[in-house]
């Protein structure tokens, strides 16, 4: 698919999670991204392997949901759910774990969708891409090719700069250094002598990529064309058509404009 279409579909994906509030439309879009993985032939374990980076998040976010969270009241969080826990400032009903497990199926789904954006789009397709959609910034004087390029530069040089971090580390290991013991501010002040090399490194990479764009005569946008001009096809117009359809769908099942019985129906069930 165009780059510019799954950034869209994305970025109305990432807003439509906000419009949810049922288990059971969680569970619908669930699927949909499970189809989507099937679909790009991303391996599941690679894709649910992103949740790692934000596991501490989820975990923590549900906790303080649940003991800060006082319900609708003891007597109403009884009279629904038959039971309420009270102990000083905290509180454990039944709305807080509603309301938990609400907020843990948000985050997850936020993660691994926009997950799959950068693992079937490669960094420079994605720069195109954004570039491209705010070209109207252009008409105010906004140097979109300039972010764009500062963009696709920093991609790029990630991989570079963790293998770069890797043999530091390993450097300084070898003369005795730790950074798995003592507290977190001796952790901290155990990475000085990681990070100073790791700018000096850094710096002399961004010197190194200026000559090298002034020998090849880099002066900005002005006259640059590009090797692969994106253009859309009938299969992304059919994936962005399907996601507004989608889209329209949440709208309606969570204000239920024309008052439709057989939504209040679904979302109860």
């Amino acid at each position: 698919m165009d780059p510019r279409a799954k950034l869209l579909i994305t970025i109305a994906y990432i807003v439509m999670l906000f419009f949810v509030d049922y288990f059971v439309v969680y569970a619908f879009i669930a699927v949909l991204l499970l189809v989507v993985i099937f679909l790009s032939k991303v391996p599941l374990h690679k894709v649910l392997r992103s949740i790692k980076a934000v596991l501490f998040l989820l975990i923590f976010t549900f906790i303080l949901t649940i003991v800060f969270n006082q319900g609708q009241g003891e007597e109403a969080e009884i009279a629904k759910f038959g039971w309420y826990a009270h102990w000083g400032i905290f509180t454990v009903c039944g709305s807080g774990l509603l309301l938990g497990g609400k907020l843990i199926c948000r985050l997850l789904l936020l993660v691994l969708g926009p997950t799959m954006l950068t693992f079937t789009t490669t960094p420079v397709a994605l720069t195109d891409a954004v570039e491209y959609l705010l070209t109207p910034l252009k008409w105010v004087k906004v140097p979109v090719h300039a972010f764009a390029m500062i963009m696709s530069i920093a991609l790029s040089l990630i991989p570079g700069l963790m293998e770069e971090t890797t043999k530091i580390m390993n450097a300084q290991k070898a003369r005795g250094a730790s950074f798995d013991h003592g507290n977190i501010f001796k952790r901290a002040a155990a990475l000085l002598p990681v990070l100073i090399p790791l700018f000096v490194s850094s710096f002399k990479r961004s010197d190194d990529l200026a000559d090298a764009m002034d020998s090849r005569c880099y002066r900005g946008a002005k006259g640059r064309t590009k090797m692969k001009v994106l253009k859309f096809r009938l299969i992304d117009y059919l994936a962005m058509l399907l996601t507004v359809a989608l889209f329209f769908f949440i709208l309606m099942l969570f204000y239920n404009w024309w008052g439709f019985a057989w939504i209040n129906i679904i979302l109860v069930a």
